[in-house]
């Protein structure tokens, strides 16, 4: 299944909760829409990285696919783009590190000039957002639900960069 499969999940939710969240007049109820986007967002990106990498080493060697198929089933959240840099993709070999660093640098470059928002924190925001709720049952005050949604499009092209960058 082609990594892009999984952001259904998430992005029909969000098509599902824009409206009801925009016609929402109670800012408890608003939190745990926003809660729930955060776990589903990181979910789907975890998911979407694991099938990058999986299909990435099956098609270099049969038994390095099972091999990562065993060890990206134990990641369980740590999917930071430090992780993603330094744990994942560098042992596949310093040259897969660097494409991903440097196109990931770039996309960084460009939303700063288009948007003026970094997409690098936007993701790592993400993920704070998403352990806070799914583990201390809280969303920071500043997250609200058009800021968790728009910092699942970046995760979704933080993954999009990954997958490019792993590639033969």
């Amino acid at each position: 299944m082609p990594y892009t499969d999984h952001f259904r999940l998430t992005d029909d939710l969000i098509q599902h909760l824009d409206p009801i969240v925009a016609g929402l007049n109670d800012p408890f109820i608003e939190t745990r829409y926003t809660g729930f986007l955060a776990v589903s967002s990181v979910t789907v990106l975890e998911l979407a990285m694991k099938t990058i990498f999986l299909e990435f080493a099956a098609a270099k060697h049969k038994v390095l696919g099972n091999f990562c198929a065993q060890y990206f089933d134990r990641i369980n959240g740590r999917i930071d783009i430090k992780s993603i840099t330094d744990d994942y993709a560098a042992r596949f070999g310093n040259k897969y590190k660097e494409k991903f660093k440097k196109s990931l640098n770039n996309l960084e470059q460009q939303q700063l000039i288009a948007t003026g928002s970094s997409t690098k924190s936007a993701y790592g925001n993400l993920l704070v957002w998403r352990h806070e709720f799914a583990h201390k049952g809280s969303i920071p005050i500043q997250a609200t639900y058009s800021e968790v949604r728009r910092a699942y499009f970046c995760g979704k092209d933080v993954m999009h960069c990954l997958a490019t960058c792993m590639r033969r």
